[in-house]
């Protein structure tokens, strides 16, 4: 699997890399999930692995020292999915438990207290999620029945159950009485895709990233503007949405400066959804905090937004930014895992 980007690649080096670049190790990975400053992964057995930072516990071996490569996560759980937040990480096991390590400072790791943790503690409340989404301050799954729980700090209204200030220990159930398919958390808002196709976000929504029309901020879901039908969904971790509609087709809303939105526009904000430039037909998208990603159909990866503030984030050699999707350089397809 090859990583790029600033910092924690996996590598064994300690600088970053403007293409992509083999993580150390060996190991064969079906997922994987980049935080700010460390990077998880899941192996075809199962077993999650954590290299970059260590600070809060965020590698879950024990240990509050980082590694340029990859450590096993202590516990002998065996892993289906792994999300790795800002701050905080999270997985799902195969006996259908939910887990988290890292950063408790709001709550977020979800087992009733505000302490660290650098092992997965399980997540209280009983309930079997079948996919989690860690963001900075909190953390969202999707239960058994499609019903969303949220946890940590309710900073904007981010756990959408109606409450703006304050944070939940435990998992509180999101207003609405949805059922969703996925959800993506970011440091203040959440979005996720309803059974049906439709997209709600709540939170934070300032510089529009909520893409219902307004800049202002919403506790509980509210459905996003234009009428698509999206089949996938990320949020950004400061200030964007982007999602994938059917047909393969890539929007995205909130801020653009540095050319996030991938629109050819690099000021200014949209409250509503915006087609990336490019006609690419994608299969699956990633914003992070200054660019945003995707795979589209044949396995090419293109990338867009700023350039220079990871050491070639975008993944094409250089450290120019783009305000339209880039190919990110190397010799082989992707997969999308």
């Amino acid at each position: 699997m090859g990583v790029w980007g600033g910092g924690r690649l996996g590598n064994g080096g300690t600088t970053g890399s403007p293409v992509p670049v083999a993580v150390s190790g060996g190991h064969n990975f079906t997922s994987i999930s980049a935080g700010d400053g460390h990077t998880c992964g899941i192996t075809e057995g199962g077993k999650a692995y954590c290299w970059g930072l260590g600070t809060y516990g965020l590698l879950g071996n024990g240990s509050t020292g980082g590694s340029p490569v990859p450590v096993a996560v202590s516990g002998g759980h065996t892993f289906t999915s792994i999300s790795a937040g800002l701050s905080l990480t999270c997985g799902i096991t195969t006996d259908k438990k939910t887990y988290c390590w890292g950063k408790n400072q709001k709550g977020e790791l979800g087992n009733g207290s505000t302490g660290d943790s650098s092992v997965p503690v399980a997540v209280s409340g009983g309930l079997t999620f079948t996919s989690i989404s860690a963001g900075h301050y909190h953390t969202c799954g999707i239960a058994e029945g499609g019903e969303a729980y949220c946890w940590g700090y309710r900073w904007s209204g981010a756990l959408g159950d109606g409450i703006d200030s304050g944070f939940s220990a435990v998992p509180v159930a999101v207003s609405g009485g949805h059922t969703f398919t996925s959800i993506s958390v970011s440091q203040y808002h959440t979005c996720g895709i309803a059974t049906g196709g439709q997209a709600y976000c709540w939170g934070g929504g300032q510089k529009g990233e909520l893409g219902n029309g307004s800049t202002g901020n919403s506790s509980v879901p509210v459905a996003v503007s234009g009428g698509l039908t999206f089949t996938s969904i990320s949020a950004g971790h400061y200030y964007h949405t982007c999602g994938i509609a059917e047909g393969g087709k890539a929007y995205c809303w909130g801020e653009r400066e540095g050319g996030k939105l991938g629109d050819g526009i690099d000021s200014g904000f949209s409250e509503v959804p915006v087609a990336v430039s490019g006609g690419h037909t994608f299969t699956s998208i990633s914003a992070s905090s200054y660019y945003t990603c995707g795979i589209a159909e044949g396995g090419k990866a293109y990338c867009w937004g700023e350039n220079n503030f990871f050491s070639g984030g975008l993944g094409d050699g250089s450290s120019i930014s783009s305000l339209v999707p880039i190919k990110v350089k190397g010799k082989r397809a992707l997969k999308r895992k």
